[in-house]
């Protein structure tokens, strides 16, 4: 009788213990949310630095993703719009236009960031690069993209060639409803902490 005593509050404590270090780590996210959102709405270019420290917070609020799409937006990042893009591919229900960020990535970015875009997304919009890629008569960039559509017909991105047992590597391109807004969005799924 006695050992299942000490068994149950011995789980007890460890439940305890469990809910607080997870109160601890909401309260950190809704902390450093917060101090991106005001980078964001304050520091012109500052798209990317707060994509970096979100990855390293290990998420946020809803509200600090819609602030970094909001400076990406303005500040015509291409940089910036090329890796929220990802995120919002590879993470579930973020509450950003990914279509607008690529939109803005294949129109006003580079062939390097186009040719990233066709690789690394899961269905990129290929027509649009190619015609992208194929108007900027860079020799280099449309032989890339012919010899990866050679391989990769249908344009499926690396996701697809990655479930087919084909390793690629994502592309960096890093140059060297009111209470919804503070629902922490993981980036890994299925730890979420709400």
């Amino acid at each position: 009788m006695n050992d299942q005593l000490k068994n149950d509050a011995s789980a007890m404590q460890q439940e305890a213990t469990g809910q607080t270090a997870l109160e601890k780590r909401r309260e950190h996210l809704k902390a450093e949310s917060l101090r991106l959102i005001e980078m964001a709405g304050n520091e012109p270019n500052s798209a990317l630095k707060c994509i970096h420290q979100l990855s390293v917070a290990g998420g946020a609020t809803e509200a600090t993703y819609v602030a970094i799409e909001q400076r990406v937006v303005t500040d015509q990042d291409t940089a910036g719009a090329y890796h929220l893009a990802l995120l919002a591919q590879n993470t579930p229900d973020l509450p950003i236009d990914a279509r607008q960020l690529i939109e803005l990535v294949v129109n006003k970015g580079d062939n390097d960031q186009r040719l990233a875009l066709l690789k690394n997304l899961p269905l990129p919009p290929v027509d649009m690069i190619k015609e992208q890629v194929l108007a900027s008569n860079d020799g280099d960039a449309i032989g890339q993209m012919n010899a990866y559509l050679q391989i990769n017909p249908e344009g499926y991105g690396s996701h697809h060639m990655l479930g087919s047992n084909q390793k690629d590597r994502i592309v960096p391109l890093s140059p060297g409803n009111s209470n919804q807004k503070d629902r922490i969005v993981p980036l890994s799924p299925g730890n979420s902490i709400e």
